[in-house]
């Protein structure tokens, strides 16, 4: 692991500065829940997230962007080349790509290592070759796709703390497996049809019912429901954000249980805007 710098912030360069605001752009393009969140986290906590969250969005994009004409040898290729240069740059402090160097300055200062990047990209490759997930799998890419990056969140949330990230990591683990989970319930058919994955073990298109559906929201809602503690414990630069996250997919939780599964396997359920806005507005208030 390497360790978060000591003593007063690092001088930052036009380039650092590049780098993140590149990683801005990033999130501005392809998340807009997401979006709404992180303008409630305090600086330089945002920052810092958004630099996170830019490095997970491009690899997820490599490997699952529809509208590109790459095949599957070349994607694997490119989230390989991505892998090392984030290590690289881990080790050294800079990268020509940017958003793997806004990345690497988040990382750099609050001690997120390989011990949690390299599970990250790991799962980026099972996209590549798994198309049907079993139970050890799904734990296996749910811990490297969403739960490693709920931690490197969570280290910036505490700011080098080791006694507070320790007792925040479990939560921080199930709210990231229940954003995932969530996800893909309600990307079920665009999963299955359209990238051919099965990421629910037994769980078909064509025979998808309201009972299998309830079973995959229990699980859902009991992860969602041992993260709100921890959310509850975190710092206020972060709290009333993490707070909005998590009302916005409890909120789709609900809502997917109230959805019929004949049409969940049919189309995407959302949270309208004015709703959205409800939850972050409460969230604010709740946090204070």
């Amino acid at each position: 692991m390497i360790s978060r710098r000591s003593g007063h912030p690092p001088v930052s360069t036009s380039y650092d500065d590049v780098a993140r605001r590149s990683a801005a752009v990033v999130i501005a393009h392809y998340s807009t829940s997401f979006g709404w969140a992180t303008r409630l986290l305090h600086e330089p906590v945002r920052t810092h997230v958004r630099s996170i969250y830019a490095l997970v969005r491009v690899a997820d994009e490599l490997v699952d962007d529809a509208t590109q004409t790459w095949d599957r040898d070349l994607r694997a290729e490119l989230v390989d080349g991505m892998h090392r240069e984030t290590l690289s740059a881990l080790r050294s402090g800079g990268s020509a790509n940017l958003v793997v160097h806004a990345f690497a300055l988040t990382a750099r200062e609050h001690g997120i290592g390989p011990d949690l990047v390299d599970p990250f990209f790991d799962s980026m490759r099972a996209d590549l070759s798994v198309h049907v997930h079993d139970p050890e799998s799904l734990a296996t890419y749910v811990y490297g796709s969403a739960e490693v990056v709920g931690l490197m969140c969570l280290r910036v949330f505490v700011g080098g703390d080791p006694a507070a990230y320790d007792e925040l990591a479990p939560g921080a683990r199930r709210l990231g497996a229940a954003f995932q989970k969530v996800n893909f319930l309600r990307d079920l058919h665009a999963d299955q049809s359209r990238l051919g994955r099965a990421y629910f073990p037994g769980v078909d298109l064509s025979t998808f019912t309201d009972r299998e559906r309830d079973l995959l929201l229990d699980d859902i809602d009991a992860d969602l429901d041992a993260a709100a503690i921890a959310v509850r414990r975190l710092p206020p630069s972060s709290r009333a954000a993490v707070q909005a996250a998590h009302g916005l997919f409890q909120e789709l939780s609900a809502r997917l249980r109230t959805t019929p599964a004949s049409r969940i396997a049919q189309e995407r359920v959302r949270v309208p805007d004015l709703v959205k806005a409800r939850i972050v507005a409460r969230s604010i208030a709740g946090a204070r």
